[in-house]
C-alpha cells in the first residue's frame, strides 16, 4: 500500500494530530508551558502553509490542463 504524501500533507487531521503527539512529548520531558505553545503553533502554521502549497499546486496543475486542451481544440 502506497501512501499519498500530498494528500496527506495537507490534512488538517495530520497536522492536527502531529501537533498533539509533539505537545505530549513536550509534556512528557516536562517543557514548559510557553514552549509547548510555540512549538504546537510553529507546527500548525506549517500544517497551513503546506496545504496551501498543495492547494495552489493543484490549481495550477488543473489550469495548465484545461488551457492545454482549450489550446488543442484551436487546430
Amino acid at each position: 500500500m502506497k501512501i499519498n504524501w500530498k494528500q496527506k500533507l495537507s490534512s488538517r487531521r495530520f497536522w492536527a494530530a502531529v501537533a498533539g503527539f509533539v505537545t505530549a512529548l513536550c509534556a512528557a520531558f516536562r517543557v514548559d508551558d510557553m514552549t509547548s505553545n510555540q512549538i504546537a503553533a510553529v507546527i500548525c502554521a506549517l500544517g497551513i502553509l503546506a496545504a496551501y502549497i498543495i492547494g495552489e499546486s493543484c490549481v495550477d496543475a488543473s489550469r495548465a490542463s484545461d488551457s492545454a486542451e482549450n489550446s488543442g481544440d484551436d487546430n
